[in-house]
């Protein structure tokens, strides 16, 4: 979905061209396929799946992809999903190391990444997260080569106030001179980046996470099948030790409910004591990694309780399966509750909330069953995955045909 209708080019020469593009239907751009580079680090999560669906879709299209991605985590799945994706890849799979900190590791990995865009010559340099954006806008640019960056929340969901936030945000600062293209994923991350980092200087466009028509397929819970269920990276943002307290608190109260956390990370250990000493653990049932469908299916309910999102896969897949949600109104999420649902969303960082909450979907069930209906049918209309696609690749088009307009204006 195309979204931010002040997406406009904001230097005076990328507003100009773009009402020349509007004006002169001479002027708009041919269609010959593309070669696009993509560049991130994480090769899990949400923004993992983002971008082999994005890769996929391109290369399904016509256009030559390739990628580079980590080669230090990710595990057996990583290497399972990218096995799948590489035959699509005509410009290649590489892997090579990628740090989440800034590190004397990164040279070595600009300068592979420089010697794969001279090798490739892409059109298109996509770079996703605050590490793969920082690399593609540090290396240097094929000739004709549009630098793209997404963020996914990377630097901007550093906490104010902080030296590591202060410095990624300096940093990220100097990096969008050196963009053609922000790519956002939510309207919320677009606004997070003109309040954190200030107003863009090149183009700007929404483009939402979207999930495929298989994806839609209702899901039954399985035997066994707890009142709720949490996906997710075990790790403080996605708040799980929220969950569990709002499940001791309504344990308290005389309401015992069940809750299946899917999922792995480094607070594992941590709220697995935390469920002990709140005296739930015998309510609080962790599954590991599991896949989505696979996890959904072991609880009733869907629970997000997170202190902060960008536009999350996990809800998207709840959604689009009819499964019963419960979220924060954090990040993108209102996005895709839109506005009629939205009001059923929960605050952030409210235990006592979280709690009523629960404890009125399980007493109302038609009532959250209403409003899951609501938001499947919403992301299958504005979150699908051919408009995500097709959304990225126009907007490529439009900043290419833009560079080429300001060379002669």
């Amino acid at each position: 979905m195309m979204g931010d209708g002040r997406a406009a080019a904001s230097t005076p020469v990328a507003v100009a061209a773009g009402r020349a593009l509007r004006a002169d239907p001479w002027l708009q751009p041919v269609t010959p396929p593309l070669k696009i580079l993509h560049i991130l680090r994480a090769p899990l999560g949400g923004l993992f799946r983002h971008v082999l669906d994005v890769a996929r879709g391109q290369a399904e299209r016509g256009h030559r992809v390739g990628l580079i991605v980590d080669s230090t985590t990710g595990g057996p799945r990583a290497d399972a999903a990218l096995a799948d994706l590489a035959p699509f890849l005509a410009l290649g799979l590489q892997r090579v190391a990628i740090t989440r900190e800034l590190s004397p590791r990164d040279f070595g990995a600009l300068r592979f990444i420089s010697r794969r865009i001279a090798l490739t010559a892409p059109d298109v340099l996509h770079g996703h997260g605050a590490k793969g954006a920082a690399l593609v806008r540090l290396a240097p640019s094929a000739p004709t080569a549009i630098r793209v960056c997404t963020p996914h929340g990377g630097s901007l969901f550093y906490r104010p106030g902080t030296i590591a936030g202060g410095f990624y945000r300096s940093l990220e600062w100097l990096l969008k001179w050196r963009t053609d293209l922000f790519l956002f994923e939510s309207a919320y991350v677009a606004g997070l980046f003109r309040a954190e980092i200030g107003r863009p200087p090149a183009m700007v466009r929404v483009v939402h996470n979207g999930v495929s028509d298989a994806e839609f397929a209702p899901i039954q819970p399985a035997a066994g099948a707890t009142d709720l269920v949490c996906l997710g990276e075990l790790r403080p943002v996605k708040a799980f030790d929220l969950l569990i307290a709002a499940l001791a608190k309504l344990n308290a109260s005389g309401r015992p409910v069940s809750a299946t956390i899917a999922g792995e990370g480094p607070q594992e250990a941590e709220l697995k004591l935390l469920a002990e000493r709140l005296g739930v653990a015998d309510l609080v049932r962790f599954a590991g990694h599991r896949p989505a469908r696979e996890a959904f299916a072991m609880g009733r309910m869907l629970v997000m309780p997170s202190h902060t999102e960008s536009l999350p896969y996990v809800l998207l897949e709840a959604a689009a399966a009819g499964l019963p949600i419960l979220a924060t109104r954090v990040g993108g999420i209102p996005e895709v509750f839109g506005p009629e649902a939205a009001a059923n969303l929960i605050p952030a960082n409210d235990v006592g909330a979280l709690a009523r909450a629960i404890g009125a979907a399980l007493d109302t069930p038609a009532q959250i069953r209403r409003v899951a209906q609501l938001v499947k049918s919403r992301v299958h209309g504005e979150f699908s995955m051919a408009a995500m696609v097709d959304g990225g690749l126009s907007a490529y088009r439009e900043a290419i045909a833009i560079r080429k307009l300001a060379r002669f204006i």
